[in-house]
């Protein structure tokens, strides 16, 4: 246990939203803070539950002392995730079943706060549950402010400046950016209007919070959770008026681990091929877990990468359906002959990998990917560059941060391009822009600059604005 929080006090219970790089982050977090001695619970549909459990595998995470609470919702649809559409409107089912977690979460809350009443005359101080929700879960934790000793704090997945861009959309207020507004995305080409609409129902309760924590640190980001400390929506202007104070926010991360550990990076065929190749040489391909990509252009993907000449590791998965035990995977096709003709230069694998064993890998030398933040962050942290390739959500923001104000990647296409089929001759220039040219070179080393400051704030386990949390939680 962390020698900061001698006396145990508080009990977290932490509540993530129904999609996996929501619930791996949690789960991270929810790894950290029980390693620090504090007793943690972890609350999903069973469904949901289960899949954290099944997918920690490669994320370096102890589950063994975590309290997993499988929670009972109505069963709800899981569609195939095979579109024209980018955005992964399969999820919706899956986005509306997490509504019913209401009463489950509370009768879950009720449970928790009477074992923490128990009278325990040794204790000088009344133990405190602490709950870390997922934003877009804000209406399902509402109850939370109606018990004593509970307090509850957003864990905002996303960036920071896609979560100040979306507040000044939401709010009405002007950008103080020094980007033009017209190049920022808007809200109404990122997401669907469903969710828009679901977004603006869980602001409806962000007041009832005690703070935000933000999976981001101040070396990428400080600029904007500046920026954001100063924003609030009109329900939490009106609650601070009340309060007569500002809530509190943290960048907590990186949660993952900043140094290899030997025997899990050697544990798999991709580690081991990429021993096999020059320093710097190969560029990553992958594209996440709710990304569908049409076979018109999966075709033109390997042909760019194939005609690009350049080493490449490419991770060809379908998109997770609502429900990942629920239908067959299906295997995503490629060129006849593809794989044969790229034996020795590129390797294609279908199956899950340890992502940061490969972003650490030393022959690793960019990012070719949908810039969900998780993967971002995780490779700027690494000193990986990128190749942006946004499709929907926060990652137009996430690709906009990173070309244009971080200027540690370059794109692959504009986001005014994005329903447009990206061909193998773009994919090919792309490639070799960051991977063989003078303008890749000067961006691999902003981000190796980069990844050094990041690293350096959390060498040896120490996560000082996450020890700040918690400190405050146990006061």
């Amino acid at each position: 246990m962390d020698s900061s929080f001698p006396n145990i006090n508080v009990v977290f219970l932490i509540v993530p939203f129904p999609l996996q790089s929501h619930l791996n982050q949690l789960l991270r977090l929810s790894n950290l803070i029980s390693s620090r001695g504090f007793p943690v619970h972890y609350a999903a549909s069973v469904v949901h539950c289960r899949q954290a459990k099944l997918r920690h595998e490669y994320t370096q995470v102890n589950t063994s002392k975590i309290i997993f609470h499988e929670l009972v919702i109505p069963p709800f649809l899981s569609p195939d995730p095979s579109s024209t559409a980018k955005f992964p409107q399969h999820l919706w089912p899956a986005t509306q079943a997490s509504m019913n977690l209401r009463e489950p979460v509370a009768a879950l809350l009720s449970q928790l706060t009477k074992e923490l009443a128990v009278v325990d005359t040794t204790r000088t101080r009344s133990r405190r549950l602490v709950i870390i929700h997922d934003p877009l879960l804000a209406y399902v934790v509402q109850d939370a402010a109606s018990l004593p000793n509970v307090e509850s704090y957003s864990f905002n997945c996303g960036s920071a400046f896609c979560s100040f861009c979306f507040t000044c959309q939401f709010s009405g207020k002007p950008f103080p950016l020094e980007l033009k507004p017209d190049a920022i995305p808007t809200m109404d080409n990122c997401i669907s209007p469903e969710i828009v609409k679901f977004f603006g129902l869980q602001s409806q309760f962000d007041h009832l919070g005690h703070g935000k924590l933000f999976n981001t640190c101040r070396e990428i980001e400080g600029p904007y959770l500046d920026l954001l400390a100063q924003t609030t929506t009109h329900a939490e202007e009106e609650e601070d008026v009340h309060k007569k104070k500002k809530k509190k926010q943290w960048a907590i991360s990186p949660l993952f681990p900043i140094i290899a550990n030997d025997d899990e990076d050697k544990a798999h065929p991709t580690l081991e091929w990429l021993d096999k190749q020059p320093p710097k040489s190969v560029i990553y391909v992958s594209f996440g877990s709710i990304t569908t990509m049409s076979h018109e252009q999966i075709n033109e993907l390997a042909l760019g990468l194939e005609e690009s000449k350049q080493r490449f590791l490419w991770v060809l998965r379908d998109a997770d359906r609502g429900d990942i035990f629920n239908g067959e995977t299906r295997i995503l096709p490629l060129p006849i002959g593809f794989e044969e003709r790229v034996k020795g230069v590129g390797k294609v694998t279908r199956d899950w990998v340890p992502q940061l064993g490969i972003l650490r890998h030393p022959s690793v030398g960019g990012f070719l990917c949908h810039c969900g933040w998780n993967s971002c962050l995780e490779s700027l942290t690494m000193g990986v560059p990128l190749a942006t390739w946004p499709m929907h959500s926060d990652q137009p923001h996430n690709a906009l941060l990173i070309t244009h104000i971080l200027k540690v990647g370059i794109p692959v296409i504009g986001w005014g391009e994005r329903d447009q089929l990206v061909t193998s001759s773009v994919i090919k220039k792309s490639v070799e822009g960051l991977m063989a040219s003078s303008e890749g070179h000067e961006v691999r080393t902003r981000a190796e600059e980069l990844g050094k400051v990041i690293r350096q704030q959390s060498v040896q386990g120490d996560f000082p604005e996450l020890n700040s949390f918690l400190a405050y939680a146990a006061r």
